[in-house]
């Protein structure tokens, strides 16, 4: 799965970055290296928060999809 982040200089230095597709994905990094690895952390935490508070009700059905 890809996601496309936008990043942006800090005024302090370092970086910090959005990820448009997840609302409120926001992390930042002193270096360019830093940013990169805490942006795939927020990924990863996101995805994993969203995934644990959707509960279905009724008959409609969870499923599961890798891609």
């Amino acid at each position: 799965m890809k996601f496309k982040a936008v990043v942006h200089e800090a005024e302090e230095g370092g970086y910090w970055a959005e990820v448009p597709a997840l609302p409120g994905c926001i992390t930042e990094g002193d270096t360019w290296e830093e940013l990169m690895a805490n942006i795939e952390d927020a990924i990863t935490g996101w995805l994993e928060v969203a995934n644990q508070s959707f509960t279905s009700a009724g008959k409609t059905q969870i499923v599961e999809i890798s891609l």
